[in-house]
Parts: structure tokens; sequence; C-alpha cells
């Protein structure tokens, strides 16, 4: 506008988005999380995407298009007031500064800490496990990292970082693991690769082999075209191999008393 390219009403017009304060973009432009998160730190040039927002440029997508983007600004500056955004304050080491599509942010490391120490209830360990099993950052070294931290939430990343184990499929699946942890039932090996005949016929979610009981999350991805076939020719092989399978849906995760007695029950507990 300075530059009168634009005027007022065009800026305001059908042709162009606003993301934030004087920052558009052109209507003809997919607008994501990412591309807002780029768009904050042109208004803030100082600051890190940090939290769910950078998971989202590291390719996990743990913020939707149109949550606030979190940003940090280091000490001694002060947070200000950014619509669409949540601006906070906080030293990060510059070890964990990079830069991603040309926007600052942290790395994968520092980002999965932030996620564990910032995140409610199992939604931390769901960001963790998430993180891990896109192959951005490996748990073994995110748990040493744990180990060392200090501050506020660092107690509350390590124990967070000791729950994940990074190899769910999707986040019920998480929840579900830890819906089984907490139940007292012994504890099921993840993504457990079943053998016969010196061949694998399946891998299932949770499988406790000593007693061939498997544990299978029944998402919304059964349902493709297709899947319904290969699903009941799993299932039969498992069974000839003599296997139980429990089928969990969402529902059942909201009735955990009932479900984790249909777990006991198959496994003889």
């Amino acid at each position: 506008m300075r530059a009168g390219l634009l005027t007022r009403r065009q800026l305001d017009g059908p042709t162009w988005r606003r993301l934030f304060r004087d920052v558009h973009v052109h209507a003809a432009i997919e607008v994501t999380h990412e591309l807002r998160a780029g768009a904050a730190c042109l208004l803030l040039p100082d600051a890190l995407v940090t939290g769910r927002s950078a998971a989202v440029l590291w390719g996990v997508p743990l913020a939707q298009t149109w949550d606030d983007v979190e940003l940090t600004l280091a000490p001694p500056a002060h947070p200000c007031r950014l619509p669409g955004a949540r601006v906070r304050r906080a030293r990060i080491p510059t070890e964990h500064h990079w830069r991603r599509s040309g926007i600052p942010v942290t790395t994968p490391e520092a980002t999965a800490m932030r996620l564990a120490g910032c995140l409610p209830g199992d939604d931390a360990v769901i960001a963790v496990d998430q993180m891990v099993a896109s192959g951005i950052v490996d748990l073994r070294p995110l748990r040493a990292l744990a180990r060392t931290e200090l501050g506020p939430g660092s107690a509350r990343a390590r124990h967070v970082c000791a729950l994940a184990d990074g190899l769910a499929g999707s986040p019920q699946e998480t929840r579900l693991r830890l819906l089984i942890i907490r139940s007292g039932l012994p504890t099921p090996v993840a993504q457990h690769r079943v053998m016969s005949r010196g061949r694998e016929i399946a891998r299932v979610d949770f499988g406790w082999p000593g007693r061939k009981v498997a544990v299978e999350y029944d998402g919304l991805w059964h349902a493709e075209p297709g899947q319904f076939a290969k699903d009941r020719g799993r299932l039969n092989r498992l069974r000839e191999a003599g296997w139980t399978v429990v089928f969990v849906t969402a529902a059942d995760m909201h009735r955990p008393a009932e479900l984790i007695a249909r777990i006991a029950a198959a496994l003889g507990a």
C-alpha cells in the first residue's frame, strides 16, 4: 500500500486473505498452519516456532490450520499480543535452533521435549510417539536429553518420554496402550510379528505371544475398499495359528472398564 501497488479496498477484497495484522496472502494460495507460521515470523523475526507448530514444520500434523501459531522469544524480549498466535518467552539453547523451509524453528529433539513438557495428559505421549514414528527423532537420544533437562516441565517430560515407545500407528493406538498398561494387565508387545511355520502371517497392534492373544485397534482405514477381505484373510490365518484376537473400536475406548474386562477374559487373567 505504501508503494502504491494496492489500495486498502483491493486488500480487503476477495483477492487477498488476511493471515495476521498487515500480513495477507493471495486467495489462490492454500492456507496451511505452516504458511501461517511463516507469516507470523514476518511480524516477529526474532522468534522461534515451537511446540505443536514446530511439529507441523517437521511434517507431523499436530496442529490444525487455524490453531494459534506457537512462537517463543528469548529474554529479555517481552511477549507481545498477536491475535492468531501464542507468544511465550523462554531461553532456548542455540544448538536447538534450526531453519525449516526458511522458517526459524526448534530442532526435532527440542520440539519433542516441548511437547512432552507442556501438553496435557496422554496427549503428550501421543505427540512424542508421533514424532518418533515419523522418523525425525529417535527415542533413545530423546530420553537421554530428557534426563539432562531442567526447569519447568522437565520432570513431566522425562515421565512422558519413558512412557512413549514410538511404535503406534495412530493416536488411538497410543491411548489404548496406555490404558492397558494402567489396567494392571501384563504389558503387551507392541507391533508384534506373529510367526507360523517359519513365516510371518500378521503384525498385530498388541500381542501376548505366550498366551497367543492379540488386540487390534479397528480404525476407519479398515473401511477402505478391499480392506475387509484382507482383514478376514488375516484373521483366519491368526485363528488357524491358535491366536485369539480382541478388536477395539473408538466406542470401546469410552467404556474402558468393559474393554479391559474383555481383554482380561481373553488372557485368562
